[in-house]
């Protein structure tokens, strides 16, 4: 479609800021999910080696999937109460919210006064980031999760099944004046950061929650539909694709939820299909897979001095290999409760949130787990979902594999206050959100 079509199709989709900020902007992130455009998640700050007090809390009315963003004083958060939050990273005061016609459930980013996020309502939004104003939004062509039939081996099998396990939403990334993100429409979008107005898209196969890496004019972003893709981007034009593995049958197996990381040359990505991939970022050619044994990939991986840091669903397990080969460095067993959050690295620390309602605070230097701290859902429902052995009792909340008691039983497993939250580290304080409603920040 040509460009001037294009933007009449969309123009009664944005709300336009006045013309005298029209010129152009040099834009680049002042924040970013995962610390940077490439996402290697590697925070130069101290963190907290040893874990001292609760700094502040601040309760939403629905669970915190998204994952904070530090931007100056403030603290920029979306929860599944439909509000987008702005709390003062001092005492976790509210300073604005906006509320938006869904679900938050993607992070933001911060560009030159503004911040960037997609709310389940359709809309990517374009909010002054002092005062929570609306500059414009933008109307993808419909927010949806990934699903199919028998999903997971759910009843009944010939019923077409979003995946409860969806959770998030595509992250932006901005550069050049364009902001990038994916969609459950299956599109990735570039959109000019001032006006919104679309400068293209690119259509793949299927659902694109991922959210895109931005390494040498190149994004990097999986989907569902089994690709990882490699696109230009100033044009959105292909460079390369990957696959991975599918599951015809139940889809259990299928599908790229982990969002990239990109260091010296290569991208490092897992998927549904079990396994951690590395694959040249000039080529699309695999480097090296690291097979996780039928679990599941859906943390994005830290990359820091040639090592990188990862976690598995329901294995549990934390994983450390060598970028350049994939050889295992260290594992540390969690007892099979999933980690879907994503690691934080800063100092000799990672930092990552659990589905057993704890963030872990584990020492690179000693490969083992330094300290960890209980959500509020876990103190008061851990015992109710947790087995003796200290591993998930997932008996207590599902009872049959009918798909109506998987959705039931996952929002039940929420009642511990699990973490799929990525940490952010700002200074000497750690911030993350829970399913039990409520952002932390711990120092």
């Amino acid at each position: 479609m040509p460009l001037f079509s294009a933007l009449q199709c969309k123009c009664a989709l944005f709300i336009l800021v006045t013309a005298a900020t029209l010129a152009p902007v040099a834009y680049s992130q002042d924040a970013i999910f995962h610390a940077n455009p490439t996402h290697t998640g590697v925070f130069n700050a101290p963190g907290v080696p040893e874990f001292h007090k609760v700094r502040w809390l601040f309760r939403t009315k629905g669970p915190v999937l998204s994952s904070p963003i530090v931007s100056g004083d403030s603290v920029y958060v979306g929860s599944t109460d439909h509000n987008f939050y702005a709390l003062d990273l001092a005492t976790g005061n509210v300073k604005w919210k906006f509320e938006t016609g869904g679900r938050v459930q993607g992070s933001a980013v911060i560009s030159n006064g503004s911040v960037f996020f997609e709310s389940y309502d359709s809309n990517l939004y374009c909010l002054d980031a002092a005062t929570g104003k609306l500059k414009w939004k933008f109307k993808t062509d419909g927010e949806h999760r990934f699903a199919a039939k028998h999903l997971h081996g759910g009843e009944p099998a010939a019923e077409l099944m979003p995946d409860p396990f969806d959770f998030f939403l595509s992250s932006p990334v901005v550069a050049n004046g364009l902001v990038y993100f994916g969609s459950g429409d299956g599109n990735v979008y570039a959109l000019d950061a001032v006006t919104g107005y679309m400068k293209w898209r690119f259509k793949a196969g299927d659902v694109i929650h991922a959210s895109p890496a931005l390494a040498d004019g190149t994004l990097y972003v999986g989907s569902w539909d089994s690709y990882f893709y490699a696109l230009d981007a100033a044009t959105g034009k292909e460079k390369w694709r990957f696959k991975t593995g599918e599951d015809p049958d139940i889809h259990n197996q299928q599908g790229i939820q982990s969002s990239a990381a990109v260091a010296d040359g290569v991208v490092y990505f897992g998927c549904r299909d079990s396994k951690f991939y590395a694959v040249d970022a000039a080529t699309g050619k695999q480097l090296w897979a690291f097979s996780n044994k039928g679990s599941w990939v859906i943390s994005s991986p830290a990359i820091r001095d040639g090592k990188v840091y990862f976690a598995t669903s329901d294995t549990g397990l934390f994983h450390t290999l060598d970028a350049k080969t994939g050889a295992p460095i260290f594992s540390i067993d969690f007892k099979h409760w999933p980690m879907f959050s994503s690691p934080a690295i800063a100092g000799d620390f990672a930092y990552i949130g659990s589905h057993d309602g704890r963030l872990l605070a584990i020492s690179l230097k000693s490969q083992k787990l330094a300290w960890s701290f209980d959500t509020d859902g876990r103190k008061q429902n851990a015992a109710t979902y947790t087995k003796e052995d200290g591993s998930p009792k997932y008996e207590a909340a599902f009872f049959d594999f009918f798909y109506d008691d998987m959705v039931s039983g996952v929002y039940k497993m929420f009642a511990i206050g699990s973490v799929l939250s990525s940490p952010y580290v700002a200074g000497s304080t750690v911030i993350f959100g829970a399913t039990d409603g409520i952002v932390y920040a711990l120092e």
